[in-house]
């Protein structure tokens, strides 16, 4: 599929995919998507969670042998936990120097070093030293979603502060575990990119947000390519403050994951083409509503902004054929989020809803992220997943309860 404006039909809405659609470009620069690893409740990569998505069951119950643990054996609340199924980050990473890491670090380091494999790494991407003979390296870059980074790093070192004797005798050699970035940091030495690095917290938008920044970074020409995504770690210190806020959603399981893409700004019009993309990202867009109008007021701040999204990418909103939600983990927050969609897409058809949280659990600042790999999940040729063919644009979308809202809008090009 040539990412073109389509040619308006009768009724005034536009088709991206009529036949004889112009070759203007769309209103924003597409980012392809060229490269995806996952690793979540339903299993590592995305077979695992397209045959999850198919067969609609969550994994059953874990053992408490099987959950993430922390110093001291701090015990879990009383919630059904997901962490991420057959992680094992010494497959992927060797067994040298990870007895330090905090699960968070693994999560994304091991997720950044598959995404990479999948695309056959930067000279599979580029060539040995890329087309032009730049330095591949020096343009690439990691962006990461995340919350908090490791609450478990952060828990534990801040206890020491409180009850090691003077001079607080902390173990300095975890305090770089606890700095949010530190995932993204990790994964830049090891493979060697010395490109643009960030971390982005947003709650449970932050892999929106990182997926917005790093878009606005490759379009602008801030980088060659990217390794995009979102990380959520499993910890007893986190299922707690989730325990003792009652956020979670009757019956939901609090999970884990790290979804992460590669992405590459979209060869223009007249250029060599690079490899067939999974997708192309086009528009993701956060905004937020005007404090105190409440959760109608949430549910319009949505509304508008996949409507300006959808128009600003060419997409019509009848032409959407899914919707990945973010809010169905959390108490209250999913009947605004589907108010704000129904608003969004009118009276017309409605876009399937895919729902992963009842299938990998609230995976909190990793929930974009998931959400994204599972649209890719469903469109990749798994015989599982059984994509339909006429599925050609998704939406991904969340609301925060301080009134944050985000959507990404992705196609799927005939190439992929």
């Amino acid at each position: 599929m040539t990412l073109t404006t389509a040619p308006y039909r009768t009724d005034g809405a536009t088709d991206p995919w009529a036949p004889g659609r112009s070759g203007a470009p769309f209103p924003v620069a597409p980012v392809d998507l060229l490269g995806c690893a996952v690793h979540s409740a339903a299993g590592p990569g995305t077979a695992a969670l397209a045959t999850a998505l198919a067969d609609g069951r969550g994994p059953a119950a874990t053992d408490a042998a099987d959950r993430p643990t922390a110093p001291d054996d701090v015990p879990y609340p009383p919630l059904d936990v997901r962490p991420a199924a057959g992680f094992d980050p010494a497959a992927v990473l060797g067994r040298k120097g990870l007895a330090r890491l905090t699960r968070t670090d693994l999560l994304g380091l091991a997720t950044c070093t598959e995404a990479l494999e999948a695309v056959g790494g930067l000279a599979g991407l580029n060539g040995p030293a890329g087309a032009d003979g730049s330095d591949v390296a020096g343009e690439t870059g990691v962006v990461l979603g995340s919350s908090l980074g490791s609450a478990s790093a952060v828990a534990e070192f801040t206890r020491d502060t409180l009850v090691q004797e003077r001079p607080y005798l902390v173990n300095p050699s975890a305090f770089p575990s606890t700095l949010m970035n530190s995932a993204a940091s990790r994964a830049a030495i090891r493979h060697g990119l010395t490109g643009l690095n960030a971390t982005v917290s947003g709650g449970p938008l932050a892999s929106l947000h990182a997926l917005r920044y790093a878009r606005n970074a490759l379009v602008r020409g801030h980088a060659r390519q990217l390794l995009v995504g979102g990380v959520e770690e499993l910890s007893p210190h986190g299922a707690w403050a989730w325990h003792r806020a009652g956020a979670l959603a009757p019956d939901t399981a609090l999970g884990e994951g790290c979804a992460v893409f590669v992405a590459r700004a979209a060869p223009a019009p007249g250029r060599a083409a690079g490899p067939a993309p999974l997708a192309r990202l086009l528009a993701c867009d956060i905004g937020s509503a005007e404090p105190g109008s409440g959760p109608l007021g949430v549910a319009r701040r949505l509304a508008g902004l996949v409507r300006d999204a959808l128009a600003r990418s060419g997409v019509a909103p009848g032409d959407v054929a899914v919707a990945a939600v973010g809010a169905a983990g959390r108490r209250g927050w999913a009947a605004v989020e589907e108010r704000g969609l129904r608003l969004a897409f009118g009276p017309g058809p409605e876009p399937l809803r895919l729902r992963v949280q009842p299938l990998l659990g609230e995976t909190h600042s990793a929930s974009g992220a998931l959400q994204l790999a599972a649209v890719l999940a469903r469109w990749q040729d798994v015989p599982t997943a059984r994509p339909a063919t006429a599925e050609r644009a998704a939406v991904i979308t969340s609301v925060g309860p301080d009134g944050s809202v985000g959507c990404a809008v992705v196609v799927r090009p005939e190439s992929a």
